[in-house]
């Protein structure tokens, strides 16, 4: 019997990926908008963080500018 024929496609012994990239590509469904979604998704997670970003240094800010007035 011939060892390579008995052996499955992700075994250590063959020359592909290996065993785990075998398992994510049969496990993950097949889609055609996730690319878009999923950018969507990070689009708007950026902005939000930006505004807080920018609220954040403002509020900054307005702490500096109240301390130097209050310094006398």
């Amino acid at each position: 019997m011939n060892e390579s024929a008995a052996a499955p496609a992700g075994s250590a012994g063959s020359a592909t990926a290996g065993p785990v990239a075998g398992a994510a590509e049969a496990l993950a469904p097949a889609t055609i908008d996730a690319g878009k979604r999923a950018n969507r998704r990070v689009g708007i997670r950026v902005l939000i963080y930006m505004v807080a970003t920018h609220g954040f240094a403002g509020f900054i800010m307005l702490l500096f500018e109240v301390g130097s007035r209050h310094k006398g």
